[in-house]
C-alpha cells in the first residue's frame, strides 16, 4: 500500500473555498467548538491510556503483512501515550463498537480515523482535528476534460457508494448528472475502470492510494479540485473521546499541539500519506 512517494503536500487551510479540499496539519475547519484548553499544568497522570481502533482502515489502522497493527493512527496514539509518559494499550474493535466501548468506560479514546461530524457529536466528544481529508473526482485518463462543475458534469454518469456523505453532496449539488449509487468502493471503482461510468466521486485519500496502486491499472485520474463542506466532509478527522472526559480531551489535545509544534506530526503525515491529495 504504502509504495513509491509520488509527493507529499502538506497544506495550512486559512480558508477553503467550495471546490476546496483538505489535508493536514491545521485548517480554519476545526471541531465547531471552544479552542482547546491545553494550558492545564496540573492534570492527574494517567498511568494507562486505553485506545480503541478498528483494523481494516489503510492508512490510517490496518495490519501488515507480518500480521502487525500499524498505520498513522497507530502509530499518533503511540505518540500520544509518549507525550503524556504513559503506557499505550491498544485494542481492535469492529468499527460498530468503537463508541460503545468508550460508553462502557473500556477505553478512553478512538482512535480510528473518525471525522467530526455532528452527528458524531451526539455520542462523543472530540480532540482538535489533526487531519482534513477532501472529497474528489477521479476520471478515465483519455477522458475529455469537462468543467468540474454541476453544470460541466450535466447528463455525466458519476458513481458513488450508496450511504456515504458523497452521495448525499451528489444528489443535493449534481441533480442534473445521471448518479449512479454502487453497494461498494471496489463495485465504484470497477465501473470507473471499465468505463461504465465517466466519473467516480469518493474520498479523497483512499482514491489516491487506488490511483497509485496496481489495482488501479493506471487508468485513472484526479480532475478538478478538492470538496471540503464540513456539512457533508465534517470538520476534520480527531481522536474520540467519552462525553465529558475533559481531563482525556486536554491530554490530546495539548499532545497533538507538541507533536504538531516538534514535526512529529508532519513526519507521520508523510510516512502514511505519500500521494497527492489535491
Amino acid at each position: 500500500m504504502h509504495a513509491w512517494l509520488i509527493g507529499l503536500t502538506l497544506v495550512l487551510l486559512p480558508h477553503v473555498p467550495t471546490s476546496g479540499g483538505a489535508f493536514p496539519i491545521s485548517s480554519a475547519h476545526a471541531q465547531p467548538a471552544s479552542p482547546p484548553d491545553t494550558t492545564a499544568t496540573d492534570l492527574p497522570r494517567r498511568v494507562v491510556l486505553r485506545f480503541v481502533t478498528e483494523g481494516d482502515y489503510p492508512p490510517f489502522n490496518f495490519y501488515d503483512e507480518d500480521g502487525q497493527l500499524t498505520g498513522f493512527n497507530i502509530d499518533l496514539a503511540r505518540s500520544i501515550c509518549a507525550d503524556a509518559k504513559a503506557t499505550c494499550d491498544i485494542k481492535v474493535l469492529p468499527w460498530d463498537e468503537l463508541f460503545l466501548a468508550l460508553k462502557r468506560r473500556d477505553a478512553d479514546a478512538v482512535a480510528a480515523g473518525h471525522m467530526i461530524t455532528s452527528k458524531a457529536l451526539r455520542d462523543v466528544d472530540f480532540s482538535a482535528a489533526y487531519l482534513h481529508t477532501p472529497a474528489r473526482f477521479a476520471v478515465r485518463r483519455e477522458a475529455e476534460k469537462r468543467e468540474i462543475t454541476p453544470e460541466g458534469l450535466e447528463r455525466q454518469r458519476i458513481a458513488v457508494i450508496r450511504g456515504t456523505a458523497h452521495e448525499a453532496y451528489l444528489k443535493t449539488f449534481f441533480r442534473d448528472s445521471r448518479i449512479e449509487v454502487l453497494p461498494s468502493s471496489d463495485a465504484a471503482r470497477e465501473a470507473l475502470a471499465s468505463g461504465k461510468v465517466d466519473y467516480l466521486f469518493d474520498d479523497g485519500v483512499s482514491l489516491a492510494f487506488w490511483l497509485n496502486g496496481t489495482l488501479s491499472r493506471q487508468c485513472c485520474e484526479f480532475r478538478g479540485g478538492p470538496f471540503l463542506e464540513a456539512r457533508y466532509f465534517g470538520d476534520g478527522i480527531a481522536i474520540a473521546i467519552r462525553k465529558g472526559d475533559q481531563q482525556m480531551k486536554v491530554l490530546v489535545d495539548r499532545a497533538i499541539q507538541r507533536l504538531r509544534a516538534s514535526g512529529r506530526l508532519e513526519e507521520l503525515v508523510g510516512r502514511y500519506f505519500p500521494y497527492r491529495i489535491y
